[in-house]
């Protein structure tokens, strides 16, 4: 019979330019003509053929057991609609992440995250039945460049966003 798994509870703040830095940049509405801004230049897709999509999540409860990185792109999320929404991050650079690296932060509506490459994500997270996002990765992001990294085995916890 198995152990169950110990909860690690992460705290919730909610993301400002300053915090997610380490992460990537957040991305709010500015007026047509405003000059490209050092925020949009984290932007990489350059590694293959970028993906635009709207993609439809359901039941994403605020806990997890693994945290996944994607070495070859950025990745930008928004939820479609006047919504708020939770991710749970830790830096790249890092080839396994630590408790104490993971960072939990609510993004507000509309309001875009781009993550840098190779930040550990989990999430997006939600309160509503299902949710669409705004994705922009590359074209085979989940099937080649899709590097999980699991909690439950090495430090045995599953981790709940509080």
């Amino acid at each position: 019979m198995t152990e169950p798994l110990a909860t690690h509870s992460l705290p919730v703040e909610t993301v400002t330019a300053e915090t997610f830095a380490p992460f990537g940049v957040i991305l709010r509405p500015m007026a047509d003509g405003t000059p490209f801004t050092a925020e949009e230049a984290v932007l990489d897709v350059s590694g293959g053929i970028p993906r635009f999509y709207l993609m439809s999540l359901d039941d994403k409860a605020p806990e997890f057991t693994r945290v996944t990185r994607h070495l070859e792109t950025t990745q930008t999320l928004m939820a479609v609609g006047d919504v708020e929404w939770t991710i749970a991050v830790a830096p790249p650079g890092i080839d396994e992440p630590r408790l104490d690296d993971l960072r939990a932060f609510r993004i507000p509506p509309r309001t875009a995250i781009t993550m840098r490459k190779g930040t550990w994500h989990a999430g997006p997270f939600f309160a509503e039945p299902s949710m669409d996002f705004v994705n922009l990765e590359l074209d085979d992001t989940n099937v080649s460049d899709h590097h999980n990294f699991r909690l439950d085995d090495a430090y045995g916890v599953r981790v709940v966003v509080a």
